[in-house]
């Protein structure tokens, strides 16, 4: 046998091997498929290493919430424990005004003996930070509504000047009766309600609070310690006579300087972190195998090319090199990496050398949901599964098309739906409201409420809802949504006779001749996946 057929069987003994399946490479030269079994593990490890991590970012978030409504019930005067729309609180006349203002310096004064958690004022070089009131309001103005008139000079006098500092020692202890206590200190809030109250913008109070987040020593995890900066607004932006209140926090975690904790907490911090260890030696396991896979795959092509252009004179067209190039493999390197990197933050929070909860949050999330669709790959292998994979294959670049088409006429839809019918709904108030509103429509929710909400006190704009609704609802389910269920099913019908049409044809791939000759039907391989 000459040393051209001895190596155009090898070549083709590798090819085949390259497109089979993990269990017929097994049948074929019994090598265990280290990759599969190591994407196994990964599976494993990367989701139970989300869910940990879930359960513990739950603990987080949900003592940050508390804390907010807390903070609200504790320094909101009349605060009902539900916020209206986007504020807490609203207040419509001056005396309120100053009431909930005086009301929370007077519970700031008193929050050691009104707080029921562990909370306390925040100190930094042994000192109690102050608690800083800001104003903002136009430089100079004269409005006389009755005459239609007004003088305003639109610069805002704001900066260091219109903030004072108060301390807890400093504050009186009759500080809602002591009404010139502000004023004394330079912060002449009464004197701009009461003589120039259309002057005001806002009034900001801020100061920063700590706290012990106790309830993860019952998950066995060390307590993290929070700064929670707050800010308390007093909005009077629109000049309408509805003065807003938000209450926002900001809370940033640490770790605590001086703690003793007996238990296991420390311990199962330990656990953890060898866990997060061996999660990361596995990923780098995998994408050790998938590059290396990727690099044989390279030179496998380099060597089916080389072959056809020396011995028939052909180039491999781009088609059947694409075939060489597993996109499987490149999306499992992506998520080995993810997964890496989020283990990282992970160990670093377990530590408290980190608090990057979100982002750490990012990186395990979407890993893990790489993980999960790179399973689809393995049931690539069983024939009915393969049919559902080919149709989103074949569909995925028709439905892009068609959703670029659709796209422009649902953002036609959603400025029109905006400018129109924002005053008068709240759905459509802004633009990803009405986006989100208009997504709702088309999947048949929240019909009749966004026909009945619609304030009727101008007719033109109610015909014009009418039409609006109307024609979106019958362009977008009747049609759009139609078509868009119907370019998937004829991918899928188109597949389904394929995948019965080539049911006696080799499992992977069959190439068009007995040998690479003149017989030879395509550039290339043609390759028939089940």
């Amino acid at each position: 046998m000459s040393q051209g057929i001895i190596k155009e069987e090898i070549l083709r003994d590798d090819l085949k091997y390259y497109f089979m399946s993990p269990c017929e490479k097994y049948r074929a030269r019994r090598q265990l498929p280290w990759k599969l079994g190591v994407q196994i593990l990964k599976i494993v490890m990367i989701t139970s290493q989300l869910i940990l991590f879930g359960l513990n970012n739950q603990l987080v978030v949900a003592y940050k919430e508390e804390n907010a409504m807390t903070f609200k019930n504790l320094f909101l005067k009349d605060y009902s424990g539900v916020d209206e729309e986007d504020y807490s609180v609203a207040l419509y006349s001056q005396q309120a005004v100053y009431d909930s203002l005086f009301y929370v310096l007077d519970q700031y004064r008193q929050l050691g003996r009104l707080s029921v958690g562990p909370i306390s004022y925040a100190e930094e070089n042994g000192k109690l930070l102050p608690l800083v009131i800001c104003k903002e309001y136009y430089k100079r103005g004269n409005v006389e509504p009755s005459d239609d008139a007004y003088d305003i000079d639109a610069q805002l006098e704001k900066g260091q000047k219109m903030c004072g500092g108060l301390t807890p020692p400093t504050l009186p202890r009759s500080l809602c009766r002591n009404e010139g206590y502000l004023n004394h200190l330079g912060i002449d809030f009464l004197l701009t309600l009461a003589c120039f109250p259309f002057r005001l913008v806002d009034i900001k109070i801020t100061f920063q609070l700590k706290g012990i987040n106790l309830q993860t020593v019952r998950s066995h995890e060390l307590p993290d310690c929070y700064v929670f900066f707050v800010t308390i607004t007093f909005d009077n932006q629109c000049h309408s006579g509805k003065i807003k209140i938000f209450l926002d926090i900001d809370a940033l975690s640490s770790a605590c300087k001086n703690w003793t904790i007996s238990g296991t907490a420390q311990k199962n911090t330990h656990y953890l972190l060898v866990f997060d260890g061996f999660v990361i030696l596995v990923c780098l396991t995998s994408a050790v195998l998938c590059t290396r896979s990727i690099v044989l795959a390279v030179k496998l092509l380099q060597r089916f090319s080389r072959f056809f252009r020396e011995n028939y004179n052909h180039k491999v067209c781009e088609t059947d090199q694409k075939e060489f190039l597993n996109g499987w493999y490149v999306l499992v390197i992506v998520s080995d990496a993810m997964a890496i990197v989020g283990s990282i933050l992970k160990m670093e929070i377990q530590a408290k050398s980190l608090t990057s909860y979100d982002v750490c949050s990012i990186f395990l999330g979407t890993s893990t949901l790489m993980v999960w669709v790179g399973v689809i790959r393995y049931l690539g292998y069983f024939q009915k599964y393969n049919v559902l994979i080919l149709t989103m294959k074949t569909a995925f670049p028709k439905v892009i098309r068609f959703c670029c088409c659709a796209g422009m006429i649902y953002l036609g839809y959603t400025f029109c739906g905006w400018i129109v019918l924002g005053p008068y709904h709240e759905k459509f108030e802004g633009l990803s409201r009405v986006a989100e509103s208009l997504f709702s429509l088309v999947n048949g929710d929240d019909m009749y409420t966004t026909f009945a909400q619609l304030k009727d006190k101008n007719s033109l704009v109610w015909l014009f809802s009418r039409v609006y609704l109307y024609s979106f609802i019958s362009l977008f389910i009747y049609m759009v949504l139609s078509l868009f269920i119907a370019l998937i099913t004829d991918a899928y019908d188109t597949i389904k006779v394929l995948t019965h049409t080539f049911a006696g044809l080799n499992a992977h791939f069959v190439i068009c001749c007995k040998t690479f000759g003149k017989m030879f039907l395509r550039c290339g391989l043609m390759i028939m996946t089940h």
